[in-house]
């Protein structure tokens, strides 16, 4: 269950931030896709850039895109947002600019 004083965060890959978008499970926690500093934390949390996972895939299991950074998973995750961003709100070269790299 989510508490209360939890931020409501959005995402462009998810419509129901309680399902997970991969397995549909609704036993998720909220992946920033872009999490290594603050500032991409925050730029996630503008641009609408999290995914809701299931836990095993968050963090805990083997291949999980905290456990297996460079995994498929984790690169899919930033390509779908790059590819959003570029559509939506700038060019490749403000997305480089903000979040440090290509992913497509």
């Amino acid at each position: 269950m989510v508490s209360i004083l939890a931020k409501r965060l959005h995402s462009v890959l998810a419509d129901n931030m309680n399902c997970c978008i991969i397995t549909g499970s609704y036993d998720v926690e909220r992946h920033h896709i872009f999490h290594h500093t603050h500032k991409e934390r925050m730029l996630c949390e503008k641009y609408g850039f999290i995914a809701p996972l299931r836990r095993d895939l968050h963090q805990n299991g083997k291949d999980s895109v905290h456990q297996n950074p460079n995994g498929e998973l984790d690169h899919t995750l930033k390509e779908m947002c790059q590819f959003y961003y570029e559509q939506h709100m700038g060019t490749r070269e403000e997305f480089i600019q903000e979040f440090g790299k290509n992913y497509l």
